[in-house]
């Protein structure tokens, strides 16, 4: 089946087999590496992407269902962000990092200054089984802070 849709800004076309998912197509097919597959059952948000505003797990779409929408993956979210996941020391092992950062894009974007129990919320479909959240937690403090042009945490 032919899709059409927007990703990170670019219009895309391109047949797709309508059994493939999202994850598999926009990763073997568009070499889009930032999206991964941990579980393969929505359940830890390593293949997160934004599809129209809202934060989908790929692994649970199908390619086809990309069709006439506007798609952003790491790759098309701001330095803000990313910037503010190092300077938290929230890297960590990375793996499950893009996930966690296109849910705090999507989180900033509705909610400018959310409270911590808004940027939990926001995250709880994300897991990182390498250590805590609180620097993760952290670097949406300081993204929210970057993002409204305030100065620096330190």
């Amino acid at each position: 089946m032919k899709i059409k849709f927007t990703l990170n800004g670019q219009t895309i076309e391109r047949d797709v087999p309508v059994y493939k998912r999202a994850l598999d197509f926009l990763r073997d097919d568009l070499k889009i590496t930032s999206v991964k597959e941990g579980c393969g059952e929505g359940e830890c948000g390593a293949c997160t992407i934004i599809v129209n505003g809202k934060n989908v797990h790929s692994c649970l779409m199908l390619a086809v269902e990309l069709d006439g929408k506007e798609i952003i993956t790491l790759e098309g979210i701001e330095d803000q962000i990313k910037d503010a996941y190092v300077e938290a020391g929230a890297i960590q092992c990375g793996f499950c990092t893009p996930g966690f950062i296109v849910s705090t894009k999507v989180l900033l974007d509705k909610h400018p200054n959310p409270s911590e129990e808004e940027i939990k919320e926001a995250l709880e479909g994300n897991l990182c089984r390498c250590t805590g959240y609180v620097k993760i937690i952290n670097a949406v403090k300081i993204a929210s802070s970057y993002i409204k042009g305030s100065e620096k945490n330190d």
